[in-house]
Parts: C-alpha cells; structure tokens; sequence
C-alpha cells in the first residue's frame, strides 16, 4: 500500500456501478462497498433499501494521491453518472441512491467544492451532489463485494453496469490499470 494513501467515499447511484469503474482506475488501491451518510447504527442493505436509514449506497475508496489526484477521481465520478438527479440514477430510485462525496479532510473539501465549481456550467440542472465529512461507514455484507466481477451477466450488470464501463474506457483509457 502506499505510504501516504487517502480515503473518500463516492455516491452516485448503485455501489455495484461505482465499484466497477473505480476499480479499473490506476492509483485506487482499495475498494469497499457499504453505508454512509445516515442515522442508523449496522444498518443492512434492506434497511437502507427502504430508504428510511438515510444512508446512500457508497464505495469507500483507499487511492494514491501520487498516482491518481482527487481532482481526476472527481472527474470520473461525475462522468459515471448525473449529478443533478435527487435521489435517482437511472430506474434506481431512492434516497440510497442519491449523489454524495464523503470526505476525509478539509483538503479533500476544498478540492471537491473546486471542482463541482469548474463543472456547474456543463450541466443543464444544478449539481444536487451532497458534500460532507465522512462520520461513519458500514461496510455491505459480502456479496456485493466485487458484484460486477462475479455476476457479469446478471442483466443489471449487462445493461446499466456494462454500459457505464464502456462509456468510462473510451473517455479514461489511459487512467485504466492494466
């Protein structure tokens, strides 16, 4: 691992999506989906599945800030879905599915406020993505670890996952790991 690794944890729909195309990224080190951003203590996906948790399907994410800047990361993350939708992403519809960063220090913040700054203007909505400091976060059971990679012809995966992948290759091809 590297020596002066940072975590943020990224919201933009479902995890499954999220931890598929951070993981083709060189420089993340480390994925994990799970929970944060509410007021439940553990909670389990079908609590957070109905909503009334108040926490977002998140991937917490551990990257090398030598290999990979939080500014590119950002880049990718609001490419891989649409941050002016309020709690949907495509026909995942839900306060669980809403756009949020969860930051780990005051850098990370200023960085992400920068950025949704530079980008507003690219969007024909205003960016409703939620910015705050990471409390706590709990990770999923275990198998949505890697869900794409062990269920990839699961049609969700085919059709909503495939497609992000596909789109996120073509405009990142050389942030992709080997």
């Amino acid at each position: 691992m590297a020596e002066k690794s940072e975590s943020i944890a990224f919201g933009g729909g479902c995890f499954w999506c999220t931890e598929a195309v951070f993981k083709m990224i060189k420089g993340v080190l480390k994925t994990t989906p799970g929970y944060a951003g509410g007021k439940t203590e553990n909670p389990t996906y079908k609590e957070v599945c109905t909503g009334s948790t108040g926490h977002a399907e998140v991937l917490l994410m551990e990257y090398d800030p030598e290999m990979i800047r939080l500014a590119v990361l950002l880049n990718v993350f609001f490419d891989m879905h649409d941050p002016t939708s309020l709690n949907k992403q495509g026909s995942d519809v839900g306060n669980q599915y809403r756009s949020i960063i969860l930051y780990t220090n005051d850098g990370q913040r200023k960085i992400i406020e920068e950025k949704i700054n530079e980008i507003r203007s690219n969007f024909d909505k205003p960016i409703v993505t939620e910015v705050k400091r990471l409390e706590k976060f709990y990770e999923a059971e275990d198998y949505h670890r890697d869900y794409y990679a062990k269920n990839p012809l699961n049609p969700y995966c085919t059709m909503v996952i495939g497609s992000k992948i596909h789109r996120i290759k073509k405009k990142y091809a050389s942030l992709l790991s080997d």
